[in-house]
């Protein structure tokens, strides 16, 4: 690309950015928007810096796409905000907030009011309205249901090394911190998994399920070591 091509091109960038700044999408940084000419963005959303839109996306209204997001092909309805997160072929309903550093794969479609944190990834997969992902977890090939609770660390365990295994999670399950869903395996409504657990079983309704090894403590044990006269 040469000079003339680059200014050609920076000036259809900026055309297009103002074009939506004038119906009604406020910018943190008009020069540092990358969005795509099919893009459609609803009044009252905030694009932040180093933000780029891609292919056939619609974005609702009074959304905050913050800082370093990149979305392709999504729909986003109203009232989202996404902070430095990458959106691909996925739905996000409205009022759900997605990062920062979340990963939104293809074909996963998140519900109303949800949250999607910090090092989440989502594959796949359909995620119930009101249900939350705060940090730390992979949801890949599973089907969670509405007001669900997903703790830090969990891992649905979506291939075996051939194939990939779907998993259901029921509405109002708790899934407990460090947590293996080793799919297929389905957690019925109001199920509780205690943190730590590696799942292989069905969970039944309202059910406590615990899947660790007992806790043993030898007394004593480091002290005989010597392990605290480090040399």
């Amino acid at each position: 690309m040469d000079f003339n091509q680059y200014k050609e091109k920076e000036q259809k960038r900026l055309e297009i950015a103002i074009k939506h700044l004038e119906n009604g999408v406020d910018f943190v940084d008009i020069n540092t928007a990358y969005i795509d000419e099919a893009v459609m963005i609803g009044k009252g959303t905030l694009i932040g810096p180093c933000v780029t839109i891609e292919g056939d996306t619609t974005i609702g209204e009074n959304c905050r796409i913050l800082q370093n997001s990149r979305i392709k092909d999504a729909k986003i309805e109203d009232e989202v905000e996404i902070q430095a997160s990458v959106v691909l072929e996925s739905k996000v309903g409205a009022k759900t907030k997605v990062g920062p550093f979340a990963y939104l794969r293809p074909k996963s479609v998140i519900g109303k009011d949800c949250k999607v944190g910090d090092f989440v990834e989502v594959k796949n997969s359909s995620f119930g309205d009101g249900s939350k992902a705060s940090h730390l977890t992979y949801i890949g090939d599973s089907d969670v249901g509405r007001d669900v609770n997903i703790g830090c660390g969990v891992v649905f365990v979506n291939y075996d090394g051939s194939q990939k295994h779907r998993s259901t999670v029921g509405d109002g399950a708790f899934i407990g911190c460090n947590t293996n869903l080793v799919s297929p395996v389905k957690v019925e409504d109001g199920a509780y998994i205690a943190a730590g657990s590696t799942v292989t079983k069905d969970v039944p309704e309202d059910a406590l399920c615990v899947a660790r090894a007992k806790q043993k403590n030898i007394e004593g044990w480091a002290a005989k070591r010597g392990l605290y006269n480090k040399k």
